[in-house]
């Protein structure tokens, strides 16, 4: 298993990168890879539900992704919320950066902002006069690559059904799939890993073990640690579902709640994930090399090839696959 950045990109034409959802949520093709077999075989989302054995259970992220960009028209500045970190207080991305010096203030969403702190990296922590109001001031954080600004429909679309914790700056992209329908139709859990900007960030060491993760917000609660614990085998909905069941080192789950900065790359032997259901992800992102330490590398790029050979969308708008 490679350990070098290079081996984990490959080609994918721009017309096959999906910057709008569906019509239907579930009627997304759904790749299938078969890691003992390497059988690759082309289905529907809408199958998922089939791929179910006894015992079974699914973990969903219940993160609800914040209106987390924030626009002062007049000044042409913009704030980019990633966290709070007090009252009023929030860890902030800034553009343009020369006009947010330490101490500066903008008039933005309805109040004023301070900046308090100027960060190592260019971030700052930003003090409000007064909460912004994101539902009526802010932005959806759609993803750079959809090379346009969020508009009304990506309210509902850049959303799990079934988001709960409000905290994400990016979707979990693999739930985007589910209606409330297929939820219906399978045993299913909720924990939630709150998505950070970091996820965009491509690996740029040579090697993958010289990559710094971002760090991210968790949370299991004891109902859901009950519930996976006596599951025969765990499907992980998204990498973000993943990186919390393999964040904790305990022979059980338990209520917990945290910071994770795990990095997952070959050759991680996963502890609780069993099956993996995951959106196609950019070339030599930290996503995808999860996605390879799982169902291994080979077959991972040699699936990802086929995708692109049969058309399939890809990235956060785009289709599935399922490692099984």
């Amino acid at each position: 298993m490679s350990g070098l950045v290079a081996d984990y990109s490959y080609e994918l034409p721009p017309g096959l990168i999906a910057s709008r959802p569906l019509a239907c949520r579930d009627g997304s093709r759904m790749l299938v890879v078969d890691r003992a077999t390497g059988e690759i075989s082309h289905r529907m989302f809408r199958d998922f539900p089939s791929y179910l054995r006894p015992g079974d259970r699914v973990a969903l992220n219940d993160s609800r992704v914040i209106k987390a960009r924030l626009l002062a028209p007049e000044t042409n500045i913009e704030i980019f919320l990633l966290e709070p970190c007090g009252e009023r207080r929030w860890k902030c991305l800034v553009r343009p950066g020369k006009k947010m010096r330490a101490g500066a203030v903008v008039a933005i969403a309805g109040t004023g902002a301070r900046v308090a702190e100027v960060l190592p990296g260019g971030g700052r922590i930003v003090e409000f006069s007064a909460e912004p109001d994101l539902e009526k001031f802010g932005r959806m954080p759609v993803p750079p690559y959809f090379k346009r600004d969020s508009d009304g429909a990506d309210d509902e679309r850049y959303q799990t059904v079934y988001a709960a914790a409000p905290g994400s700056v990016a979707a979990p992209t693999a739930g985007l799939h589910f209606t409330e329908e297929v939820l219906a139709r399978i045993p299913h859990s909720f924990l939630t890993l709150h998505v950070g900007a970091g996820t965009f960030l491509p690996v740029k060491t040579a090697r993958i073990a010289d990559h710094v993760m971002h760090e991210e917000r968790y949370e299991i609660s004891g109902e859901s640690a009950r519930a996976l614990n006596a599951a025969a085998r765990i499907i992980a909905v998204g990498t973000t579902a993943a990186r919390v069941l393999e964040s904790r080192s305990e022979p059980a789950l338990a209520a917990c709640s945290g910071r994770t900065d795990i990095f997952i790359h070959p050759p991680y032997s996963f502890r609780r994930t069993g099956a993996l259901l995951t959106n196609f992800h950019l070339p030599r992102s930290t996503l995808l090399v999860l996605v390879c330490a799982f169902a291994g590398r080979d077959l991972v790029m040699r699936a990802y090839r086929e995708a692109v050979a049969e058309g399939y969308r890809f990235y956060s708008y785009g289709d599935c696959m399922l490692a099984v």
